[in-house]
């Protein structure tokens, strides 16, 4: 498959695509304020490298992000280009902005994303770049600040809220593109279509890329500096969300493990793999309720290990489906 070429919606004034080296790629659904918050802080980068945004409107009905997003490049204040994804979807959303990515700048090094939730720290595109001197792809922690203050005194230890991990190094794997950068080498290796489009509404997608780009020998690194500010809303905070994500979690586990090891033996091995984890669940448990002095918190590991199970019964959590309410 060819890189699909996309005609921009909104092209910045006095942009030379030649001197770009690195493209920020921005999916949007229905947030037009945070999404220039996002452009904003992007824009506000500490850094020499020639960079430019690509913002990939993914709500082609409502349309607020893509004119929000346009009214910055066009005044100016940010530098790149406003596309418009009309099939509706997470995985279609990156993918749209990859290939307008590639198709736009010849001169292309590396692709960074940051989600439209997100606000960049002033050195965090120079952090991630210095990072990629030593490795292929490069994630950085997405810290939560939440809405709700009652919520984050309850939840904010809770594992659906915590950095994948502790310290900056080599890594074996990330498992979101929320937060991280790439080199062109990966894309041209890995697609198109780079996510599996079957990812969309349930989420995984990126976890399935880079488990994929692992046995592809690609190599990961985590940079602890290169932080971004995640909004939680208030919805996020609640029991029924926390509990949905957590099962939610153990189906993509299941659905990727399954997907990459085909045929009756490879389905038995992720089968044994998810009763193991589900008899282990509550050890696990309790390990973790007396690290984090939180029960709930400490349930994690039983709902990821139901999620798993119940991904044997066709059961599915598809939490983007109406991503404005997740």
């Amino acid at each position: 498959m060819s890189v699909i070429s996309i005609k921009p919606h909104t092209i910045s004034p006095g942009l030379d695509p030649a001197t770009v080296n690195i493209a920020v790629v921005i999916p949007t659904y229905k947030r037009p304020e945070h999404i220039v918050r996002t452009v904003n802080s992007v824009t506000a980068q500490v850094t020499q490298r020639i960079y430019a945004v690509v913002v990939v409107e993914n709500d082609a009905k409502g349309g607020e992000g893509v004119l929000a997003a346009s009214k910055l490049l066009s005044s100016g204040a940010a530098r790149g280009l406003v596309i418009v994804e009309p099939r509706q979807g997470n995985c279609n959303a990156y993918n749209a902005g990859f290939a307008a990515a590639l198709a736009t700048f010849p001169n292309l090094t590396h692709v960074a994303i940051i989600d439209d939730d997100e606000i960049a720290t002033p050195h965090w595109l120079e952090t991630l770049a210095l990072a990629s001197d030593v490795a292929d792809i490069v994630g950085g922690p997405q810290l939560p600040v939440f809405d709700d203050a009652v919520g984050a005194l309850r939840f904010s230890n809770h594992p659906v809220f915590r950095p994948a991990h502790a310290t900056s190094g080599s890594a074996g794997l990330i498992t979101s593109t929320g937060n991280c950068l790439m080199s062109v080498a990966v894309l041209h290796s890995m697609g198109p279509p780079w996510l599996d489009e079957r990812f969309n509404f349930l989420g995984g997608g990126d976890t399935d890329f880079f488990t994929r780009c692992r046995q592809k020998g690609f190599r990961f690194r985590w940079a602890k500096e290169a932080a971004v500010n995640e909004t939680v809303p208030a919805r996020r905070t609640e029991r029924s969300w926390i509990t949905a994500r957590s099962l939610r979690n153990g189906l993509i586990s299941a659905l990727i493990q399954r997907k990459h090891n085909p045929g009756l033996v490879g389905r038995c091995k992720v089968i044994f793999k998810s009763l193991a984890l589900l008899a282990l669940s509550p050890l696990r448990s309790i390990l973790l309720w007396r690290e984090t002095g939180s029960f709930y918190a400490g349930s994690y590991h039983m709902m990821i290990a139901a999620g798993r199970v119940l991904a044997e019964f066709g059961y599915t959590i598809e939490q983007y489906r109406e991503p404005e309410k997740n």
